[in-house]
């Protein structure tokens, strides 16, 4: 089982009259809902409130089966992405304060169940406390233990402490397995170097295994242990990129589970081959993410097609 640590929220995205229009989001839930879909047993931890969109998330998870019995409940309002679209590309306004994400606390969040093997963070709930503590200190504690995955999504203009921030997602970084990184994330992190010392120093921090998306080009992944593999991408039509990142990941992660792979032991020989695989079904699905409107995942058959 995959647990998801992190958020959950509604992206309010203009329709082509340019109302905002409610979708179910946020980098964490998008993420599981892909898993989900692509046939994963994955757990959602995450605040969801009792308003009108909390019950909206609730609906959407259980109809892509992502289990919430880990989600802490309160009557605290839901988070809100306000988004606009400046040449298909995502812009986010957070209106997160006092929401049910946003308070939650560490001794909010129960531990891993059982049968969990991998753990997954990332997105806005890594900006501001309490929940980006909270989910810090969560990582320390249950990383060691647990193949990891992050995925900063970097968003240093909605932090409040900037500084802070950064010492926090330098802590998580540490503690991940393996890290996920945009072409525009690795340019916010290492603004002086080209991609490729990026990702050296990157994997100077303690991961084990970089990944980069780029976009319609497709994606690269370097090991530690030398290893460099990159997968064309898929030539689709796009209707926005709203939730592509968060689906790729969840592609890496369903590819890894099918291969046996969720063992944070044995990530060190993960073979050429094994990477190649998870790269092609995290760009595969999300192509199709890409290809409709909104953070919108293929099921597992929706791949048909796009997968050799």
């Amino acid at each position: 089982m995959i647990l998801c640590a992190g958020e959950a929220l509604i992206d309010l995205i203009p329709d082509e009259a340019g109302r905002p229009k409610p979708f179910v989001g946020g980098a964490v839930l998008n993420t599981a809902l892909a898993l989900g879909r692509l046939d994963q047993e994955v757990a959602l931890l995450t605040g969801i409130s009792s308003d009108c969109y909390g019950q909206l998330i609730d609906k959407t998870l259980a109809e892509s089966h992502v289990s919430t019995a880990l989600a802490v409940r309160s009557d605290r309002p839901t988070t809100l992405a306000v988004v606009t679209l400046q040449d298909g590309q995502a812009v986010y306004e957070f209106r997160d304060e006092a929401t049910a994400l946003r308070s939650l606390e560490r001794d909010d969040l129960p531990a891993p169940p059982a049968d969990a093997q991998a753990l997954f963070f990332g997105g806005i709930s890594l900006c501001n406390p309490p929940v980006a503590d909270a989910l810090a200190a969560y990582a320390a504690d249950h990383a060691p233990s647990h193949l990891t995955m992050l995925d900063p999504n970097l968003r240093p203009g909605f932090a409040a402490d900037a500084e802070g921030y950064v010492t926090r997602l330098k802590s998580m970084l540490a503690l991940a397995d393996i890290v996920k990184l945009s072409d525009e994330d690795l340019a916010l992190l290492y603004p002086d170097a080209t991609p490729e010392a990026g990702i050296d120093a990157m994997l100077e921090i303690g991961p084990r295994l970089v990944l980069l998306t780029l976009g319609a080009e497709g994606a690269r992944a370097v090991h530690r242990n030398g290893l460099r593999v990159a997968v064309p991408g898929h030539r689709v039509q796009v209707a926005d990129t709203v939730g592509a990142g968060d689906t790729f990941n969840a592609g890496v992660l369903a590819r890894a589970a099918q291969l046996g792979l969720l063992d944070k032991a044995g990530l060190d020989d993960w073979t050429e081959g094994q990477i190649t695989a998870l790269l092609s079904l995290g760009t595969a699905a999300s192509a199709i993410t890409v290809s409709r409107d909104g953070a919108n995942p293929p099921w597992t058959e929706d791949l048909q097609g796009l997968l050799t």
